[in-house]
């Protein structure tokens, strides 16, 4: 099966969770449709009239990730019962996740005596302490002696900046450097040194701790923001004193780190200039801010979204014009099938920002998501025209013609897309190929359409899409059957859980006539993506040919009550009365799926997996 997904240009890289404290369902992005804000009814919180109400309606807000309705439910239910501990806990997390700071603070210091949610009242309470530059106070809220590696990591770097708040940098630096833990701790501890530093007007050392940073490749793998704030960090810090090929040397390490990141364009463009170079990190609360977002960031991946976002909107408190935090709450947001909340996210991000063009273009993924497909249309027209040699802004418009299946304007972007590449594509372009294929495919232009995919494979040979899409395809057409068979094969290899490929191998064996195999691999793609009403109809069909009739019709009325394509109902029901026709054993086998449903559209590279 050819699948879906929705454009995720910035992501993050790690795991945690915070039992008993922050909780929340983890999404399967494949296993049910989107949803949207405003597809639900709203929720008049002003008629609940009790505790067990109040209490109930709030959670499931909470578990919605409907953090104002939570939030106001919390407060009703704290009306009926003041001092229920378990609501002022819940109360305290949706303010903060809300980006209520403040509120937050208030029931952190009542609950500050409650070990339970000890880890979160005491960071915030350090945090605010250094918000109001009360130093000594956050030194004293900040003490830790858990054994938990990360908030001790967490927790020395902030009170190393409510050390450095006091105009001690080299009592915060050396407070870093005694500091004992993984070898993890290393890139965390490096730049924050640099900052501190740097901050306090001690070069030297800023520039050794930086470079000691950017040396670590490991470090960058496990939290590459904070890799790629420690470069521009340098780079800015050698443009300042004037050594503009180290500071533009600096850039392309990053670069060659993460490929077409717009921050490090930006700046390099910036340094080429000569423009004055302003550092990020300034002043005490901008570096408790900066240890706060590099956490988080390293924590950011589906499951963790409470979590990541407490300690952005923490960091939020102290640096609310940051780009990048902003930048990866409207990512979350988007994870959590809240594309109104992140909406207002990116239009929050400063217009001199270099993150403010990406947040533009999910600004505008976002708008299609809620619905507004011709706003967002018309938004990534404006983006392109303002820059039509960023070829970026052609996969984010390319990515909302695919949804809306206009393919005729979809192939044209792409095309334009891979003349603004030139006649030497790099290896990452390979999904401009793979998506202009995509688009003349379902134009049926295969012509047109083949060259797009084997010029995406000769890019990147071991792309488990494409081979799924170039053989399935071929497989589909009754052509170059063992290779496109092959190259399916290799992609379940290459991805062996990901039950929409597993689908398309079972479905060509279906085409090939080889039903055993085909019922074999179709029963592990339905485990794999239960719910997926193409993967059933692919099953029932298979179990029809192999004389498994009950368990076919069983299959297709399953189909029917998973609400496929509209236009596949009356098939289906056809095939609930009468069942499949008998083969054809004077044509392929192939054949007899001719007028099949085409399944879901590919996966869209770049997109969230």
């Amino acid at each position: 099966m050819r699948q879906k997904h929705i454009l995720r240009m910035l992501t993050g890289v790690a795991f945690l969770t915070l039992a008993g404290v922050v909780s929340g369902p983890v999404l399967a992005e494949e296993a049910k449709p989107p949803a949207t804000e405003t597809a639900a009814k709203p929720f008049d919180v002003n008629s609940v009239n009790s505790f067990s109400g109040s209490f109930l309606a709030a959670r499931t807000a909470d578990v919605d990730h409907d953090l104002d309705t939570a939030t106001k439910l919390y407060r009703t239910a704290l009306e009926f019962e003041p001092d229920n501990v378990e609501v002022k806990q819940r109360l305290m997390i949706t303010s903060l996740m809300n980006g209520n700071f403040a509120d937050g603070v208030k029931i952190a210091n009542e609950l500050k005596s409650d070990a339970s949610v000890e880890r979160i009242t005491t960071v915030v309470r350090g945090v605010d302490a250094i918000g109001k530059k009360e130093f000594r106070n956050a030194e004293k809220i900040l003490k830790y002696s858990g054994p938990n590696d990360l908030d001790r990591m967490m927790n020395g770097l902030l009170l190393a900046w409510a050390k450095a708040g006091q105009g001690k940098p080299k009592d915060a630096i050396a407070m870093i450097e005694e500091m004992k833990g993984p070898d993890w701790f290393a890139i965390f501890k490096n730049y924050q040194q640099g900052a501190i530093a740097l901050a306090a007007g001690d070069k030297r050392t800023a520039r050794t701790k930086f470079n000691e940073a950017v040396a670590d490749r490991n470090g960058g793998g496990a939290a590459p923001d904070t890799f790629i704030r420690s470069v521009i960090a340098l780079a800015r810090l050698e443009a300042t004193d004037g050594n503009k090929q180290k500071a533009l040397d600096t850039i392309s390490l990053g670069q060659n780190f993460i490929n077409n990141y717009a921050p490090l364009d930006a700046l390099r463009k910036s340094i080429e200039d000569g423009k004055p170079q302003e550092q990020q990190v300034r002043n005490a609360s901008q570096g408790a801010a900066a240890v706060l977002f590099s956490v988080g960031a390293a924590l950011n991946r589906e499951g963790a979204e409470d979590i990541v976002s407490l300690y952005l909107q923490t960091a939020r408190a102290l640096d609310p014009d940051s780009a990048d935090i902003l930048v990866m709450l409207g990512g979350i947001a988007e994870t959590l099938k809240k594309p109104e909340r992140a909406i207002a996210l990116y239009q929050q991000i400063p217009q001199g920002s270099p993150m403010r063009r990406l947040s533009e273009m999910q600004l505008g993924l976002a708008l299609a998501e809620v619905g507004k497909v011709d706003d967002a249309k018309k938004h990534l027209r404006e983006l392109i025209d303002l820059d039509p040699t960023d070829v970026r802004s052609y996969v984010a418009y390319g990515s909302v013609l695919s949804d809306a299946k206009d393919y005729k304007e979809m192939a044209v972007t792409y095309d334009k897309a891979i003349e603004i590449v030139g006649a030497v594509p790099k290896r990452s372009d390979w999904s401009l190929f793979f998506q202009r294929g995509i688009a003349y495919e379902r134009l049926k232009e295969w012509e047109k359409a083949e060259p797009s995919f084997k010029k995406a494979l000769e890019l990147n040979p071991d792309q488990p899409q494409v081979l799924n899409y170039l053989g399935y395809s071929w497989v589909d057409k009754n052509m170059n059957l063992e290779e496109g068979l092959n190259m399916i094969r290799r992609a379940v290899d290459l991805k062996p859980d990901d039950g929409y490929i597993v689908d398309s191998l079972g479905w060509a064996y279906f085409r090939l006539g080889q039903f055993d195999e085909a019922v074999a691999e179709l029963e592990r793609a339905a485990e794999l993506m239960a719910g997926d009403p193409t993967i059933n109809d692919h099953l029932g069909d298979a179990y029809w040919r192999v004389g498994r009739k009950l368990e076919a019709v069983f299959q297709w009325n399953q189909t029917l009550e998973l609400k496929p394509e509209a236009e596949e109902i009356p098939k289906i029901k056809a095939k609930i009365e009468k069942g499949l026709p008998p083969l054809d054993t004077k044509v392929p086998a192939a054949a007899e799926a001719e007028g099949k449903p085409k399944p879901p559209e590919a996966v869209v590279p770049g997109k969230k997996s």
